[in-house]
């Protein structure tokens, strides 16, 4: 029985190399096959070929954690001996390639074999590099995907192809990632606005966007929110950038100006964003974030967010509808036991500033309810009430708050109580006319997006209009259309 045993033993672990090897073979054919469609990229300027190399990146890089053989078969076989970018890469890698009896022979887009010591394109050459960052990532390996950085970005100063164009933000990506993991943010300023005005000389569209995000995010970890709001105002983001890359530019520019206490502009643009995400399970993290600030800024813009952005979420949500409570309560004891208990889950959301802000909002809400339950009301029943510190910084609230309109109510100074006024008609109220002028915005607002997105006809009425209008009226027709006057232009 024991020796039937060990008989079996040996052949599931034969069995298993062999199958170790067969996939390690096709992985490395599959890598190849990448190459191939760089090298047409390349040889016939279609970026298509490129955009299909990077969408079979994900699955691409699970599959070289569980096969760690094919990455340095791939470098052995597509550098040159005597290249020192080869002993490099596989002595960052830490694995050895398939010995020559097991390795396959690569063959090139015409079926004919090549040597293992083939030489390497800059496509090739650049998008095994980023092979090799996200095998170190994967694998934990962080300190030497920050030593590969400088290597990287002496590479892609040389290199001046547009076919490289959607690799080199990618690459960038993860330079960045990995000097974000090791805590040095400084370092790589320098090297992202030079990487930021070489790709806008040569109208680098998708790496252009890439550093800006890059940079914001830089900064935004850095707490430095008056240079990144610099760069915003200096920078000009591309209209046709990829969505994800545009998404994450709303993302920041939210947190920007929420910082700022522009919450009705960063309202928008954390909308924006959220709907401009991808719909995908990769981009789920990035929603779950956007999410969570836009909670924040509706309730520091005074509303309170419905319940179904709190159910059926993956994230963990209970921080913010703990909040939110808080806020519909008018319960300053209870914001300071939330503040207090989840202090560290906010603070790894980067939103421990802002939600420390709410704390005014909970008072607000609170006199408005008291003014609302009350008609007549001491200020030091509100101040035990409220748990303020004071009855003087309870007048001081209590005026703020009629100030502002939140309450409709007057403050007795002598006698040291708040009455609050009867509420007979909603119409004697700045409500209309606030509600009125909300929606005079958005039909503005839709008015002007639609005349933007008629800005360009069609060539047969781009003829037309060509042949009846004289060039000195182009000027006055594109004012015309800028300020929603064309029908009165055409007449």
């Amino acid at each position: 029985m024991t020796e039937t045993k060990d008989v079996e033993m040996k052949d599931a672990e034969s069995s298993g190399s062999v199958d170790t090897l067969a996939n390690t073979r096709s992985l490395v054919e599959e890598i190849e096959q990448s190459f191939i469609l760089l090298d047409k990229a390349a040889n016939s300027f279609d970026n298509r070929y490129v955009s299909k190399v990077l969408r079979d990146f994900t699955p691409l890089r699970k599959k070289l954690v569980l096969y760690e053989q094919a990455l340095p078969t791939v470098v052995k076989n597509r550098y040159f001996a005597s290249n020192p970018s080869k002993d490099y890469l596989l002595g960052l890698l830490q694995a050895k390639p398939l010995d020559d009896k097991e390795a396959i022979k690569i063959k090139n887009g015409s079926g004919n074999d090549k040597n293992s010591s083939s030489s390497s394109t800059p496509d090739m050459e650049l998008y095994i590099n980023l092979l090799v960052q996200v095998n170190l990532l994967d694998t934990g390996k962080v300190e030497q995907l920050n030593e590969l950085s400088p290597h990287l970005i002496l590479l892609m100063k040389s290199f001046n192809r547009r076919s490289l164009d959607f690799i080199q933000a990618k690459v960038w990506f993860y330079i960045c990632r990995a000097k974000e993991l090791v805590g040095d943010l400084d370092s790589i300023r320098a090297d992202l606005l030079y990487g930021l005005r070489t790709a806008s000389l040569r109208h680098d569209t998708e790496t252009t966007a890439s550093i800006i995000t890059l940079l914001l995010r830089n900064y935004l970890l850095s707490h430095k929110i008056q240079q990144a709001s610099n760069l915003v105002e200096k920078t000009q983001f591309p209209e046709n950038a990829a969505n994800a890359l545009v998404a994450r530019y709303y993302y920041y520019l939210a947190r920007i100006n929420a910082v700022q206490l522009n919450y009705s502009t960063a309202h928008e643009y954390v909308i924006t964003a959220i709907r401009k995400a991808p719909q995908t399970q990769s981009a789920n993290g990035f929603i779950q974030s956007a999410t969570k600030l836009n909670v924040v800024i509706d309730l520091l813009m005074g509303e309170i967010p419905e319940l179904k952005v709190f159910k059926n979420k993956t994230g963990n949500f209970e921080p913010y509808f703990k909040v939110t409570q808080a806020v519909k309560l008018g319960d300053l004891h209870l914001f300071g036991d939330v503040l207090k208990k989840y202090e560290s889950l906010f603070k790894k959301d980067d939103n421990f500033t802002l939600v420390s802000r709410l704390r005014q909002n909970v008072i607000k809400t609170g006199v408005k309810i008291i003014s609302l339950s009350y008609s007549k009301i001491s200020l030091k029943d509100i101040c035990i009430k409220l748990h303020l510190d004071s009855e003087e910084a309870t007048e001081y609230i209590v005026s703020k708050a009629i100030r502002d309109g939140v309450i409709e109510a007057t403050i007795n100074h002598q006698k040291g109580y708040m009455q609050s006024r009867e509420l007979l008609d909603v119409y004697s109220t700045k409500l209309p006319q606030a509600e009125f002028d909300k929606r005079i915005k958005f039909c503005l607002s839709l008015h002007n997006d639609s005349v933007k997105s008629m800005r360009f006809p069609n060539d047969n009425e781009n003829k037309n209009i060509s042949k009846e209008i004289e060039p000195s009226d182009e000027v006055e027709l594109l004012k015309a259309i800028e300020d929603g006057d064309l029908d009165d232009f055409m007449d």
